[in-house]
């Protein structure tokens, strides 16, 4: 049956709605309010409910996303071509923690099936993790990682995948830079995720910059720096192999120290069983990409609503993206707990500002083609979208970029936009699960933690029915609400975590790469 002419209005003052029918609808079609369209307008683009005359406000979300750059008559097709972005909030001024949370009671009784760790933390899977410590040795360790997965891993049935950790940083940088101890400490942290079982093994050239005891320094893990013969270690949790180590003649020599010093830790990571654990064990990281105009009102608001269940349970939920919630900064540290944290929020806003201006850039160069096309007029838009995935609890903490999160709750975590950055990062600040929506439909995924994809359109939903895990586009048309698609999720985060359910992209095992966010200069 098709659907009638549709749009949705998210607050009363908006002027401009969005259209909700597959495909769009052409000029003449009328909606049951009378209001009928002067023009064609793709599915999730703005319509004006009103007449708009140039210089006039265009509000959505009761937010003024921009100003009409000519008189747009009720009916007319709003898009990025008739709207004047508005300048960035300042950052002074703003509200510091003035926005008290929600009515929030605890929800207890949920658990999940997990592995659990010596430092506390639980594993939703139980992976050994190659870390590297220069981008000279990842080819090494890709051929190392097939070898081990197809000679090795087959002998240890609870081991789920050995992944190598490949980047491009570690030599030819200003390694002493301020702002090197960003990709520093990301790898650092992303090879303490708790999916890896506090087993760290890493690979070394020998002469890079980024050395192994400067990458785990004493007292991050046992581990020694000076190679045993064959190149490896012997210390237990802290094996290094170091490929220039005199002991290798060749390459086959590397691959099979690789591969013996690979043999111990799965041999302890395969003692591993799953254990019951309580919800407030899961880390969650979420993260939006792809997005069009449908991302605020279906999938990011589900993921918000589920966000907040996470925290009700005890549970640590970070939402990051620091030019995709720019323009609603004062939602943010009003939001915030405490003035201290409301002031780290500022803190974080000021040093992206800052960077992209170095660069040359503003915060305009996020939205892409892709954005655009589903009806992203500009980041203001998007941004309004995008912070809605945070749900509505108080933000209990915030991590600057590559830090490792340390308490429950809310959390912001400042990252770049980038799909590829930002999910290293998050891997990096130790989320054990993630959940990525998306509306022009991305394959993005990571080998080191699952990753459920949520659909804002029904349509994407259906054509990529194997790439998808979750519908939210059923919201948009009233077949579900934003609570029951909520709660699915929140049912699916547990059956994931508990490795009772494969998301799609781990049945086809993709996954993208990791990629460093390197502030500092490259020499």
């Amino acid at each position: 049956m098709e659907l009638a002419p549709l749009y949705i209005r998210v607050h009363p003052n908006d002027n401009v709605a969005i259209v909700v029918n597959d495909g769009g609808l052409g000029e003449g079609a009328t909606f049951a309010d009378g209001l009928t369209l002067l023009e064609r307008v793709p599915q999730g683009h703005k319509v004006a409910l009103r007449d708009l005359a140039e210089g006039d406000e265009v509000i959505r979300y009761n937010v003024v996303i921009g100003y009409a750059t000519k008189a747009l008559p009720r009916g007319s097709w709003v898009n990025e071509h008739v709207i004047r972005m508005p300048t960035p909030p300042a950052l002074d001024d703003l509200p510091m923690a003035t926005i008290p949370a929600p009515e929030m009671p605890p929800l207890e009784n949920f658990t999940f099936q997990g592995y659990r760790n010596a430092d506390g933390s639980v594993g939703t899977r139980n992976i050994l993790a190659i870390t590297t410590t220069v981008q000279c040795v990842a080819d090494v360790v890709e051929h190392a990682v097939a070898r081990i997965k197809r000679e090795l891993l087959p002998k240890f049935p609870n081991v789920d995948d050995v992944v190598g950790l490949g980047h491009t940083y570690g030599c030819g940088v200003a390694i002493d830079a301020p702002d090197a101890m960003v990709p520093i400490r990301t790898v650092r942290n992303i090879a303490l995720n708790p999916n890896f079982g506090g087993e760290v093994m890493m690979v070394s050239l020998g002469c890079e910059k980024l050395q192994p005891e400067r990458l785990m320094p004493a007292g991050t893990i046992p581990i020694s720096s000076v190679s045993a013969p064959g190149g490896e270690s012997g210390v237990d949790n802290g094996d290094v192999v170091v490929l220039q180590d005199e002991s290798h003649v060749g390459f086959e020599s590397m691959i099979q120290s690789i591969m013996r010093t690979a043999e111990g830790h799965l041999t302890r990571l395969n003692r591993r069983r799953r254990e019951t654990c309580p919800a407030s064990d899961l880390v969650v990281g979420v993260q939006c990409g792809g997005s069009d105009a449908f991302s605020g009102l279906t999938a990011n608001p589900a993921v918000g609503f589920a966000s907040d269940l996470l925290v009700r349970a005890g549970a640590t939920v970070m939402f990051s993206e620091v030019t995709e919630v720019r323009d609603g900064v004062g939602q943010l540290t009003g939001r915030a707990a405490t003035p201290e944290v409301a002031a780290a929020i500022i803190r974080e806003m000021d040093w992206y500002d800052n960077y992209l201006k170095r660069g040359g850039a503003d915060r305009s160069a996020n939205t892409t083609p892709g954005n655009k096309k589903g009806g992203l007029s500009n980041i203001v838009e998007k941004a309004m979208g995008s912070i809605v995935k945070s749900g509505s609890a108080a933000i209990s903490g915030v991590l600057s970029p590559g830090e490792k999160a340390r308490q429950k709750g809310l959390i912001y975590a400042a990252t770049p936009a980038s799909d590829f950055i930002c999910g290293t990062l998050q891997v990096a600040a130790g989320i054990n699960l993630h959940v990525f929506t998306t509306g022009r439909g991305t394959p993005y995924s990571l080998a080191e933690v699952p990753v459920i994809k949520v659909a804002t359109r029904s349509d994407l939903a259906r054509r990529w029915h194997d790439l998808m895990d979750i519908d939210a586009g059923t919201i948009a048309t009233g077949a579900a609400t934003i609570e029951e698609v909520g709660w699915q999720l929140f049912r699916t985060m547990l059956a994931v975590a508990s490795g009772e359910k494969q998301t799609a992209a781990e049945k086809l095992k993709l996954h993208n790469a990791l990629v460093l966010f390197n502030p500092a200069p490259v020499t």
